[in-house]
């Protein structure tokens, strides 16, 4: 039997109940086993969550200084929609709950894309790409 892997990338926060209304807003739970008055474990899906940590908490994890998302990219985060409409739904309730606009959308024809930046300035990538132009993993 093959190994499944989780992955949960952690995200520093300053304001930690704000970022945690701004998902609830996008329609995201939390694992309440992993979230505290430090840390919330936002659920993607049953092998992703990302963990959105109080800078101080974050700060126990590295030894390198922390990036200001608000003016460095630290990095793209891609969740992938069931449709177009989910892709607009969602960065537009973004938008309407504090988001910030980051890219304007792209059709590319096989996939769609607009992003945002969330209330602490992490950049967001949502799209749909069609399933007839996936091609199998090797």
């Amino acid at each position: 039997m093959a190994f499944t892997r989780m992955i949960f990338p952690n995200l520093a926060v300053r304001d930690l109940p704000r970022t945690k209304a701004f998902f609830t807003a996008l329609g995201f739970g939390y694992n309440a086993q992993f979230t505290d008055d430090n840390a919330a474990c936002l659920v993607i899906n049953e092998m992703a969550s990302v963990m959105l940590l109080k800078e101080e908490f974050f700060k126990g994890f590295t030894t390198r200084p922390l990036s200001n998302p608000h003016a460095q990219t630290e990095v793209l985060l891609a969740l992938s929609c069931e449709s177009r409409e989910e892709v607009d739904h969602l960065v537009n309730t973004a938008l309407a709950n504090g988001g910030s606009p980051a890219m304007p959308a792209q059709d590319l024809g096989f996939m769609y894309s607009w992003s945002f930046y969330d209330p602490e300035g992490h950049h967001w990538e949502v799209f749909y790409m069609n399933p007839d132009h996936v091609m199998p993993a090797a």
